[in-house]
Order: C-alpha cells, then sequence, then structure tokens
C-alpha cells in the first residue's frame, strides 16, 4: 500500500515535466534562485536591503518605459536597475533611500505590468538568465574577499587602502543584475522574496561564510521549486507560493535559532 501511494505520487509530481512550460519554468527559477539567494546573502550581511527594494522599483519604470517604445521589458529593467545601482554606489545610502522614496510611488501606476510570470518563460529568455547570471556571479567572485573586508570591518579596511566607494557601487551593480533576474520569476514588489528571505533565513542557522551561502542558494532553490510544484497542483499564483514558503522557512530558522541560540556567521576576510 505504501509503496503504491509512492509510486502514485511520484508520477504526479514527473507528470508536471510532460508541459514544457513547467520544465522552462524549472529551469528557469533553478538560475535565478541561486543567482538571488547568493547575492542576497551579502545584501543582508551588509545591512542593504533597502537597495533591492529600491533597485526592484526604479526598475518597474525602466520595464514600463521600454513597453511603451517596443522594447522587452527586461531589457529597461535591466538598464534602470544597473544605472541606478551603480548611483546609489556612487552617491551614497542617502541618496538610495532618496531613489526609493521617489520610485516607488511611481511604480504603482503599472502594477500589472510585470507582477512575475515564469511561466510564460521560454527558451530564449532562459538562456538569457543563464548569461545574467553568469555574470553576475564572476562580478560576485572577483570582488568577493574586498567585500567581505569592507563589510565587517570597513574602517580598517579603508586603512588597508581598500577602495571602499569602488567596492560599494561594483556590489550595487551586482545587486542591480540580480533584482532584474528575480523580477522575471516573482515580480518586482516580491524581490524581497527570494533576495531577503533565504540569505536571511541561512544567517539564523550557520556560522561561516560558505555554510551560508551554500544554505541560502539551497533555501532559495527549494522554495522556488516547491512554489512551482504547489503552484501547478493547486492553481494558485506561484509568486504568492513561493512568498509563502520563504516566510515560512525564515520563520522556521528563527524559531530554530531562538531554541539552540542564534547563529553569528564571522566570514574570514
Amino acid at each position: 500500500m505504501a509503496i503504491a501511494m509512492i509510486t502514485v505520487t511520484a508520477t504526479a509530481i514527473t507528470d508536471m515535466f510532460d508541459y514544457e512550460f513547467m520544465t522552462n519554468a524549472f529551469a528557469a527559477a533553478g538560475i535565478v534562485a541561486v543567482v538571488s539567494g547568493l547575492v542576497g546573502y551579502f545584501l543582508v550581511m551588509r545591512g542593504q536591503t533597502f537597495a533591492g527594494h529600491a533597485l526592484s522599483h526604479i526598475g518597474f519604470a525602466g520595464a514600463t518605459g521600454a513597453s511603451l517604445i517596443g522594447v522587452a521589458p527586461l531589457w529597461g529593467l535591466l538598464a534602470f536597475t544597473l544605472a541606478a545601482g551603480i548611483a546609489m554606489g556612487a552617491l551614497g545610502e542617502r541618496f538610495g533611500l532618496l531613489f526609493l522614496h521617489y520610485y516607488t510611488s511611481f511604480a504603482t501606476q503599472a502594477t500589472a505590468l510585470l507582477f512575475g510570470n515564469v511561466l510564460a518563460v521560454d527558451h530564449s529568455m532562459i538562456v538569457t538568465l543563464a548569461v545574467l547570471g553568469a555574470i553576475t556571479l564572476a562580478a560576485l567572485t572577483a570582488i568577493m574577499r574586498p567585500l567581505i573586508f569592507s563589510s565587517l570591518q570597513p574602517e580598517l579596511a579603508e586603512a588597508k587602502g581598500v577602495p571602499l566607494r569602488f567596492i560599494s557601487t561594483a556590489f550595487l551593480a551586482i545587486v542591480a543584475l540580480a533584482v532584474a533576474e528575480c523580477a522575471q520569476i516573482v515580480g518586482v514588489l516580491l524581490v524581497f522574496t527570494l533576495m531577503v528571505g533565504p540569505p536571511a533565513a541561512a544567517q539564523r542557522v550557520t556560522t561561516g561564510l560558505w555554510s551560508g551561502l551554500f544554505a541560502a542558494a539551497v533555501f532559495a532553490l527549494a522554495e522556488s521549486w516547491l512554489g512551482l510544484t504547489t503552484a501547478f497542483y493547486t492553481d494558485w499564483p506561484v509568486s504568492f507560493c513561493i512568498a509563502v514558503l520563504s516566510a515560512l522557512v525564515y520563520f522556521a530558522c528563527l524559531a530554530l535559532s531562538m531554541r539552540v541560540g542564534p547563529a553569528h556567521p564571522v566570514p574570514a576576510p
């Protein structure tokens, strides 16, 4: 009886992949989830989660403008987020908060444009996301050591000659790329779902850099794929399912850290 139930369940799950749109969705969500989890880990560690929120709304304006002139929304989203990320890094956090204040009100005018529709992803979009993801992770790897150093001990890093402004600008440009990718899956209004939720949960239950990065990527990937599976069998919105799972994972990790003691990640620069 148990074997029969397991067989039926496994068959039901694999039935999803008889549909090309589900295969594409899993591939796209997997790419974006890993990138979001890894970049988001440093975003949370640096206390710059406001930047992800601000950039998503700025990108929404870019996507809207791109649609008006007949360009794919992704490229408008990417152009605006990248430009804004560089500007925020160069001008400082106060200007980032100013961007957030003004562009949030603008973004509400077009909430139906990019709310995340991973089920509509095609092969060309998967290739685009894969290329952007590779560029994002390569850039993150290139600045990882000075990024960690400047995040944990900014005064000492500056004294040692680390170019803090350049590192901050480069990192926010990387965040901008990740935001543009993440918005294709959960929409600009739920970017926190993948870029903040999984990394924040990971930092509650891990104590090192590599274990934290691994946990953040795994959490984001699991939430994305389980969210897709849940949406397929319930007909609920994919973004909603992923958001609920992200919240559940975070609160579960929070409860665990309170029970056994909080984890304090101390990455070595």
